[in-house]
């Protein structure tokens, strides 16, 4: 696929971890799941990641993107996406992380000048709305004039990303071999971004461990991150 260079910028500012969208805080139970490795087994950072891409990113964040991206002009079919994903997630901490990062995604993004940011804010804070993080990458993305292939690539490259930089925090393993597997399980993420998605495509996650180091860290006292 050939990409233009202004197409080629926008993809890079926003998949960039320093865009400010507030995911440093979460490592999506990877702190959890290194913790407590004792009690569900050795962690391998790469497997893990392969896990989280193919089990939630790909059937559960991919999907509602794809919806939203198609809605963006539909505020109501919208905000029941939004309902949808706090529905279709049975773990508290993960339902929280993904609408704290939702709202400084919208933040951000309306500071910025996005008026679909500005517009779905005021959903959010009314309660009308939830505020989802995929369901707001789909809607404001789109507003940028982001397609839905590349907005897809964005965000399984963020979800590989934010867990590649909270492992080298978490002293899992160091930079370059965060690089290395990120490396390698790019093709994943290219390969996983272009299966369809049905416009009532049903939200599925099946990360059980990561699930069940989350609920035993809840407990535990003092944490790096919320989740």
């Amino acid at each position: 696929m050939t990409v233009n260079s202004a197409s080629l910028l926008l993809l890079l500012q926003h998949a960039d971890s320093a865009f400010p969208s507030g995911g440093f805080a979460f490592s999506q139970g990877l702190e959890a799941s290194s913790l407590h490795a004792g009690k569900i087994g050795r962690l391998d950072f790469e497997h893990y990641l392969r896990n989280q891409l193919t089990h939630r990113w790909a059937t559960a964040d991919r999907v509602a993107l794809s919806r939203a991206h198609r809605l963006a002009d539909d505020k109501e079919a919208t905000v029941r996406l939004d309902r949808e994903v706090e529905a279709s997630s049975t773990i508290d901490i993960f339902r929280a992380a993904s609408k704290r990062n939702g709202m400084a995604f919208l933040t951000a993004h309306r500071r910025l000048g996005s008026q679909p940011a500005a517009d779905y804010t005021v959903f959010v804070r009314d309660g009308t709305a939830l505020g989802h993080l995929p369901v707001v990458q789909g809607l404001v993305w789109s507003g940028l004039g982001m397609s839905e292939a590349d907005a897809t690539v964005v965000s399984g490259y963020q979800c590989a990303m934010s867990l590649a930089t909270a492992a080298v925090r978490l002293g899992i393993l160091g930079a370059i071999e965060a690089q290395a597997a990120l490396g390698r399980l790019l093709p994943v993420i290219e390969d996983l971004a272009r299966t369809p998605v049905e416009d009532d495509e049903p939200l599925s996650t099946f990360t059980p461990l990561s699930e069940l180091a989350v609920l035993v860290h809840e407990t535990s006292g003092q944490r790096l991150f919320s989740s």
